[in-house]
């Protein structure tokens, strides 16, 4: 089955299931996606951080943490989360605010927030206290009757089963769901191009957005004319608009344009570039016939940590003496197939894997120490490797879709580690266009 092209543009050629797609919609409704963090803190009555637990609906993380922020008047950076949650959805974190009275939480009434507090800690919440997430999951609208709905859930949950899992993509999100642009700013970046990276963040259009949007941005592509851009380009633009604004006071400093950013946007840019890179050689390994959930001579494989989960800082090369000793450990979940983010000191994998690595560099002529970016330093990256496969049992229920007369729908729940996508997943039952996953 063909996957849509603004997958193939994020380096996303195929899907590992062989069936057919349920279609349907997702976040038809806001308690359609529910996600509740999975974390291993406790917290006691003294510290300096404030731990709290938060429930918020329909809200951008990074959005709420501002608008905390400013009714608490304190700094943005006093507030930590362990992972930013989807904003069309009902979820459940632990956040914490640095020296700060439980009292003041009162003066918080932001409608559709709950904020209950938890304790205290001398440790801030940090990405490191996230294990991973729980979903539940609710597709609608979908065109076939709840026996046929229930069939082909069956039949793909059965595939997903047998494989152990699905590929562990880097999802649409990372890139822009309706503007897929982040990783074609990074590899600039990487190039070295600073003025063609600012420039494609700042003015490419992209058809999937508002015309508006996309005659403002063809505008300044044209002429260069940020000023003008500025009286054009909506405010929820911000990002955009703080760039041009630095270019008109400092022209030509484009590398200068995006320290304006906050640091984790900025460094999404290279992150994204080497997730497009990843992507294209995690479909390159499904296409030449490799498995996922196995080691070959010349894998690169990752061991997990006290937590169970994959540690990226703790690798070995499987060869023909250690590779049997590898898949017992790989079968039981102790360890993991990973293939590169390249970074200027990345480990490559050697045999048949690093065939396939070493040929996507060189197609998309990847300039490795490009990775070392003098310009911006706190852009730089020196690699690391990721698990190929995302384990997951998702379980599943079907009814009939109250608010779509005539359609039904599909309830899935699964867990999911840190850093993996649930849309990874849900693709492989719905076999859709992203922006009805998005």
């Amino acid at each position: 089955m063909q996957v849509p092209e603004i997958e193939k543009q994020i380096g996303i050629n195929l899907y590992s299931t062989d069936t057919d797609g349920l279609g349907g919609q997702l976040r038809q409704e806001v308690e359609d996606f529910i996600v509740r963090e999975i974390t291993n803190r406790e917290e006691g009555q003294e510290g300096k951080y404030l731990i709290l637990e938060l429930v918020k609906r329909d809200w951008d993380t990074h959005h709420l943490t501002r608008t905390l922020a400013k009714i608490l008047q304190v700094s943005q950076k006093r507030i930590s989360v362990a992972g930013t949650k989807d904003k069309r959805a009902l979820t459940t974190q632990k956040i914490s605010i640095f020296d700060i009275d439980a009292q003041e939480i009162e003066k918080i009434h932001l409608k559709d927030v709950e904020l209950k507090v938890l304790g205290r800690s001398r440790k801030s919440v940090e990405l490191g206290d996230l294990w991973g997430n729980n979903f539940r999951i609710t597709i609608r609208n979908i065109n076939h009757s709840s026996e046929e709905t229930h069939k082909l859930l069956e039949n793909t949950t059965k595939e997903i089963l047998a494989q152990s899992g699905v590929p562990n993509f880097f999802g649409i999100q990372r890139f822009g769901s309706v503007r897929p642009v982040t990783h074609l700013v990074g590899k600039a970046i990487v190039e070295g191009d600073f003025e063609k990276a600012a420039l494609l963040y700042i003015v490419e259009p992209f058809p999937d957005e508002p015309e508006d949007t996309r005659k403002a941005r063809q505008f300044v592509k044209d002429t260069l004319d940020f000023k003008e851009g500025l009286k054009i380009y909506h405010l929820h633009l911000g990002h955009e608009r703080a760039m041009m604004n630095h270019l008109i006071a400092n022209p030509d400093d484009f590398a200068g344009a995006f320290l304006v950013l906050p640091k984790n946007l900025y460094r999404m840019f290279v992150h994204g570039y080497q997730s497009y890179i990843y992507n294209t050689v995690l479909c390159r390994r499904v296409e030449k016939g490799l498995p996922l959930n196995e080691a070959v001579e010349g894998d690169i494989v990752c061991f997990k940590n006290e937590h169970g989960l994959p540690d990226s800082s703790k690798t070995e090369k499987a060869t023909a003496e250690t590779v049997n000793a590898m898949n017992r450990l790989i079968k039981r979940n102790r360890a993991f197939v990973t293939a590169p983010l390249p970074g200027y000191s990345t480990e490559f994998a050697s045999g048949i894997p690093g065939e396939i690595e070493q040929a996507v560099l060189d197609e998309l002529k990847v300039p490795l120490q490009g990775f070392n970016i003098e310009k911006v330093p706190e852009m730089s990256s020196k690699g690391t490797r990721r698990e190929i496969l995302l384990q997951v049992e998702p379980k599943f229920e079907v009814a009939e879709d109250e608010l779509n007369p005539g359609k039904s729908k599909a309830v899935l729940e699964f867990m999911l580690p840190k850093g993996s996508y649930a849309t990874t997943v849900l693709r492989e039952y719905m076999k859709v266009d992203p922006l009805q996953m998005s």
